[in-house]
This record gives C-alpha cells, sequence and structure tokens, in this order.
C-alpha cells in the first residue's frame, strides 16, 4: 500500500501517566478507550466518527510513544492503525463515515 495516502499523528504517554497506577497495579498498561479516544481526536477531529471495528494486538505502556496513522477508504469509513516506536502494532481498526 502506498505510504502516502495515510495521514499520521503521533502521541506520547508520560511515563507518570495517571492510568499507570490503578491499570494494572504492577503491570500497567494504558486503558484501550485512551487509545481509541487518541484515535478520534486524531482521525475524526470534528466528532462525527465512530468506532466500528478494534482490534487490540499489543498493549501500550505508560513512557510509549505511539504514530496514529489513518485513511479515508473508499466506502467513506476510515480504516486506522496505533503503531509503537519500535513500528509494533497496538491496535487497528476502522471508523464509521
Amino acid at each position: 500500500m502506498n505510504e502516502a495516502c495515510w495521514s499520521l499523528a503521533e502521541y506520547h504517554f508520560a511515563p507518570d501517566h495517571p492510568t499507570a497506577d490503578g491499570h494494572f497495579p504492577g503491570n500497567p498498561i494504558i486503558p484501550g478507550a485512551l487509545l481509541l479516544d487518541q484515535v478520534l481526536r486524531a482521525a475524526a477531529p470534528n466528532g462525527t466518527g465512530e468506532v466500528r471495528v478494534a482490534k487490540f494486538l499489543h498493549p501500550v505502556r505508560p513512557g510509549d510513544h505511539i504514530q496514529i496513522r489513518w485513511r479515508v477508504l473508499e466506502s467513506g469509513d476510515t480504516a486506522f492503525e496505533c503503531r509503537l516506536a519500535d513500528g509494533v502494532a497496538a491496535l487497528s481498526g476502522s471508523l464509521t463515515a
């Protein structure tokens, strides 16, 4: 797939992110709802998108840096993915048109 057709945004979760203490103690991860919120802010900033499908592939932890990529499909839906700094896919899915 042509990389030029994707839009990009980046986000860094602080090492002391407030979710670290409670989700989960001793093994903190960034909650999926927070990841999806960042996707919606990037790919649907006017608030019109809704999550159609989301597949969580790898945990995102406090201190991680993610790249969010999205592109509009012929159907009008938006495909998205989040990757960690090392390129590992953490989340993929689509938003409704």
